[in-house]
């Protein structure tokens, strides 16, 4: 039998199948040495130079360009900038420090997008796939974008179809076509046959033509759009856009109605009527929360390229933090990629030394080994005297792999490896011995021989075939596995095993993980296949055995069924199709190159353990940005209810820009920055507009009450010059210090930084108040003793109605 080897030189050699070329496939036939070397050097720079290049961009992230002209030219930025402009001429500058911190927050969400673009494109270049294309007879790994019009592309199993083609070479090829055509079952491909791009190898092996390269390519498109880094498609972003257009709406009518009265109806000096009515219009505009929600997500994902964890779409970091079932796959997750052969136990009389030949036979007969067939490989060495005359590649909706051979001294033999309790009848006294290994935790394939009339590819193969050997291999278990396993069940994450292994050997793999339920595994085949019973199944179990690709896909969907956000994690290609429907799919960045182009996240290190740092990133963005949603929308509720009272009454609007520009800075702005990025273990939730509108309301409600009513007493307190200033600092005391209590509330659960934080804030004001300069420089002077005490009053009373409100919208109103 022909070893196999990588061609080096102009094809003469033959690599036998599927990784080097059409190798010994056919019933009788030898080991077939290249026909196609692939294009020449000089044909692929003359391809180069005509353009016939794959030149869609791989594209993790948003253009430099397209990042600052999402941060600077949006709505509101449009909006206070016509603003701002007005107050620079009719204003002193304190009055336009508004402008100056827009400019600031535009500068900072630019500047942590592009540190995000940066860690994105970075993985990106090591996460992308590589093709393997064949010129002059070499065979190379390039980049999907160095791939020519004619280059000769090879295929194994797991491999994605990156540009449209046509099958030069096919062993036992079968492809999934099903995440472009919705058809579920592999297309067995043959020479001639057409290759679409955003395809898959499931099993076996071949190359192709490149036809149809960059922008015309079938999926291209669909590809270029799916790896853009986005902040779309995310309830968070779409429940800030809903909050933004309402605001909207409220906005316009509200500050109409506050030019007409206070620049028609009102005679007061031109300049400050405009002052007090651009005062009015700018703390409408929650214009902190969107670049809030950018700045958090990309830290986020700065955080975790840290640990070489590549987010391939921007909400996978939402979505995994509101994910209340994971489902592993076993091989590859929990266990490291290799194994080891540890027993070869011999049945029905037959002779080890021969046994021993067909077993490194087998080996040789597949040019892309999985790990199974890799530790056979690297337990017992080719037969060289034998010939391969037909192989039937591994499949994991088989479950068994399988090739026929011409034996040194002239006889024939087909044979199986694979699982036994597939390839035995049930009651075959040796499955009694393969469930004691594999209650151990071990895997176990078996070795059986065909009746010699059968070919390897009909379905009733393994009928008749009798079993001659089982070969033991030990999987070795991640030691991050167990920590990782045990993070999900504090976290009330329930963590399903899915695995195409033996039901009892998952089972035993599990329980040495300490995961919950393990002892009572179940195997898939008995599943039922009605979506409602199988999600009820699905509930009650923790680890299923034998599942098959298709059946991944329908558990996904039935645990989504009932309700669940589900991620699923996996490295092969078995678990392409699972990943894809799952709500987060999580690959490891030695899987397969379909696995990683269909998950949205990626472990580049491969290391389980850094799934716990995603789910804890992806809570901290949630819980943080609905957490300081309150506060940004409460100054929104209070604003625009000030604009209606004063409207209505017919009086000068309390405030300044100045004025409320300090007031956002101490009781939202600097408060929101740290209180956004600061860790928070909480599941997010689902209603997030719901979620934050039920306390905003209410607390800008008591805001807007109780300013209002320390601007009416003040004015009928103070008279003659001056009066309107001393009016204004007393309503700004009480404004202010209800926003406090707002703060103190969203503050909670209290941790020594939270309460320095909320006292700095407090601190700052205070300065404000007694410090001269600061006092001419906001115009913030509080006048005799009777109505300061009574803003104070009318405050404290404002955060008791608070803390009762609270409570009562937290019963009334649970999420």
């Amino acid at each position: 039998m022909t070893q196999r080897a990588k061609i080096d030189t102009g094809g003469s050699e033959a690599g036998g199948g599927a990784g080097a070329g059409a190798g010994a496939t056919t019933h009788g036939a030898p080991a077939v040495v290249h026909h196609v070397a692939g294009l020449t050097a000089a044909e692929v720079a003359e391809r180069v130079a005509r353009g016939e290049v794959n030149d869609v961009p791989v594209r993790s992230s948003r253009s430099t360009a397209d990042i600052v002209r999402g941060n600077v030219f949006t709505r509101f930025n449009a909006i206070i900038g016509v603003l701002w402009l007005i107050m620079l001429f009719v204003a002193p500058i304190q009055d336009s420090l508004f402008g100056f911190v827009i400019i600031a927050n535009t500068g900072i969400g630019i500047i942590q997008e592009l540190r995000a673009k940066k860690t994105l494109d970075g993985l990106a270049v090591i996460g992308e796939a590589k093709p393997t294309v064949r010129r002059d007879g070499v065979t190379a790994e390039i980049s999907t974008s160095e791939i020519v019009l004619g280059d000769l592309i090879e295929l194994g199993p797991g491999d994605k179809v990156v540009v449209d083609g046509e099958v030069a070479e096919a062993d036992s090829l079968e492809v999934d076509e099903s995440l472009l055509t919705g058809e579920a079952d592999p297309v067995v491909k043959k020479p001639g046959d057409r290759m679409m791009s955003g395809s898959f190898v499931v099993a076996g092996g071949g190359a192709f033509t490149a036809t149809k390269v960059g922008r015309e390519a079938y999926a291209a498109q669909l590809a270029e759009e799916a790896s853009r880094f986005t902040l779309v498609h995310s309830e968070l972003r779409t429940g800030i856009s809903t909050i933004l257009k309402y605001v909207t709406w409220m906005m316009i009518p509200t500050a109409v109605g506050l030019v007409i009265s206070q620049l028609v109806v009102k005679d007061n000096d031109f300049k400050e009527s405009v002052a007090r009515t651009v005062g009015g219009i700018v703390p409408m505009i929650p214009e902190g929360l969107v670049l809030l929600t950018s700045v958090a997500f990309a830290i986020g994902v700065i955080r975790l390229g840290r640990k070489q964890c590549l987010v391939q779409e921007l909400p996978a970091i939402e979505g995994l933090a509101r994910v209340d079932v994971v489902c592993l796959d076993k091989t590859g997750t929990l266990t490291e990629g290799g194994m080891d052969v540890t027993d070869l136990r011999l049945l029905n009389g037959a002779d080890e030394s021969y046994v021993r030949k067909v077993l490194g036979a087998l080996g040789e007969s597949d040019p892309r080994p999985n790990a199974s067939l890799q530790a056979v490989i690297d337990a017992y060495p080719d037969a060289v005297d034998w010939r391969c005359t037909e192989s039937l590649p591994f499949s994991s909706a088989r479950k068994y792999s399988g090739a026929a051979f011409s034996e040194g001294d002239g006889e024939s033999s087909s044979w199986l490896l694979g699982a036994p309790d597939v390839l035995l009848p049930a009651g075959d006294p040796s499955l009694a011995e393969v469930d004691r290994l594999n209650e151990q935790g071990l895997r176990v394939l078996l070795l059986a021989r065909t009746a010699d009339a059968r070919e390897l590819d009909s379905p009733d193969v393994a009928k008749d075939a009798r079993a001659t050997a089982l070969v033991v291999l030990e999987q070795r278990l991640r030691p991050d596995a167990a920590d990782t396993l045990a993070y999900f069940a504090d976290q009330n994450v329930a963590a399903k095993v899915i695995s195409g292994d033996n039901a009892v050997s998952v089972g035993a793999v599990a329980g040495k993980l300490g995961l919950p339920g393990a002892e009572n595994t179940l195997d898939a085949r008995a599943l039922p296949a009605e979506r409602e019973e199988m999600a009820k199944a699905l509930d009650e179990g923790s680890v299923f055995g034998r599942v098959t690709p298709q059946q991944k896909r329908d558990m996904v969907a039935a645990l989504q069924h009932h309700g669940h956000t589900v991620a699923m994690t996996g490295d092969g290609v078995n678990d392409v199709l699972a990943l894809k429907d799952a709500d987060i799919g999580v690959s490891m960045g030695s899987g397969s190159e379909a696995t990683r182009a269909v998950a949205q996240i990626v472990l580049l290190d491969n290391s389980f353990a850094t799934l716990p740092s995603v789910v804890a990133e992806g809570r901290r963005v949630i819980g943080n940005i609905t957490r300081v949603a309150t506060l940004f929308l409460t100054k929104t509720v209070y604003s625009v209810l000030l604009a209606v009272l004063v409207v209505c009454t017919q009086v000068e609007y309390p405030f300044l820009p100045r004025h409320l520009t300090l007031l956002s800075t101490l009781t939202i702005g600097v408060p929101a920055f740290f209180l956004a990025l600061a860790p928070n273990r909480e599941r997010a939730k689902p209603h997030f507009v719901r979620r934050v509108m039920r306390y905003a309301i209410p607390a800008g409600t008591i805001a807007a009450a109780a300013t209002f009513a320390t601007y009416l007493l003040a004015r009928h307190h103070y008279t003659g010059p001056g009066a309107l200033d001393a009016e204004t600092s007393a309503a700004t005391l009480t404004l202010f210090l209800v926003s406090m209590w707002v703060l103190a509330i969203i503050a909670r659960p209290y941790t020594w930084w939270r309460v320095a934080l909320v006292a700095a804030m407090g601190g700052a004001f205070l300065l404000v108040l007694v410090v001269p300069w600061l006092q001419h420089f906001f115009a913030l002077k509080l006048v005799g003793v009777t109505m300061p005490w009574t803003a104070v009053a009318i405050a404290a009373a404002g955060a008791a109605l608070l803390e009762v409100t609270w409570r009562w919208v937290g019963r009334r109103f649970p999420t």
